[in-house]
C-alpha cells in the first residue's frame, strides 16, 4: 500500500485531542523547544521515551539506536549530544536500556546475523569485559538482563568521555549523566546508580581537563 490512512486518522484524532485540552498547545510548542533532558535509548518500538517518563512533546530530546550504544565514531549520536548540550542546554542526559533487549541478546549469542554484527561488536566488548560475572549467572535470560544493565553503565561512561560533555563541565554547565533501565514486563524504570556530574568522577585516562590532577 502506498498510503497508510489509519495512521493519518490516528494523527488527526491525536491533534484534535491535544487542542481540545489546550487550544494553544501547538502554537506554543512551535515557538521553541527547551527540554531539560536528552534521552539516549533503544530503538525498540516498545520503549517510547515520552510516554515512559510522562512528558509531553517538547519535554525530552531523543536519540535512539539498537541497544542504546554510544561510541566515539558515531557522528549521528555525537551530533545529537552536541546539539542537546550546547544549543538546547539540557541538564540531564539519560542513557536508558531495557530488559530483554534483542540487540544485547544477539551480542551474547555467537551466531552471525549480518551487517548488524559490526554494531553489536560494541556490546560484545562489554560482554568480554564482564565475562566472568556473566558466566556465574544461572541461565541465558539472567545473562541477557545483566548484560543489558552492564551495557547501560558502559554507555554512560562513553557519554561522559566525549569532548562535548567534558567541555560543558569545564564551562561550568550543570550537566548530569544517568543510567536507567526499563522493564518491558512491568513498565517501570530502574535507576542503576550511575549519576556522573563531572570529570573527577571518571578514570584518569578519560579526563580531558588540562587542569585536572593526574595523581
Amino acid at each position: 500500500m502506498r498510503e497508510l490512512p489509519q495512521l493519518f486518522d490516528n494523527n488527526r484524532e491525536w491533534a484534535n485531542r491535544q487542542t481540545s485540552i489546550s487550544p494553544e498547545f501547538f502554537h506554543e510548542l512551535a515557538k521553541q523547544q527547551r527540554p531539560e533532558y536528552l534521552w539516549i535509548g533503544c530503538a525498540d518500538s516498545r520503549v517510547p521515551a515520552n510516554e515512559i517518563i510522562g512528558l509531553k512533546p517538547g519535554g525530552v530530546f531523543v536519540h535512539r539506536n539498537i541497544a542504546n550504544v554510544v561510541v566515539h565514531s558515531d557522528l549521528n549520536c555525537l551530533s545529537v549530544i552536541e546539539y542537546a548540550v550546547r544549543v538546547l542546554g539540557v541538564k540531564h542526559i539519560i542513557v536508558c536500556g531495557h530488559y530483554g533487549c534483542g540487540g544485547v541478546g544477539a551480542a551474547l549469542a555467537d551466531q552471525p546475523i549480518g551487517l548488524i554484527d559490526n554494531w553489536l561488536r560494541h556490546i560484545r566488548d562489554v560482554r568480554q569485559k564482564h565475562a566472568d560475572e556473566l558466566a556465574r549467572l544461572p541461565d541465558d535470560a539472567a545473562r541477557v538482563d545483566r548484560l543489558c544493565e552492564l551495557n547501560v553503565l558502559e554507555q554512560v561512561k562513553n557519554v561522559c568521555h566525549t569532548s562535548i560533555v567534558q567541555q560543558a563541565w569545564r564551562d561550568g554547565q550543570s550537566l548530569c549523566v544517568h543510567g536507567w533501565i526499563y522493564g518491558l514486563s512491568d513498565g517501570l524504570l530502574r535507576d542503576l546508580g550511575a549519576c556522573i556530574t563531572g570529570p573527577s568522577e571518571l578514570d584518569v585516562a578519560y579526563r580531558l581537563d588540562p587542569n585536572q590532577q593526574t595523581a
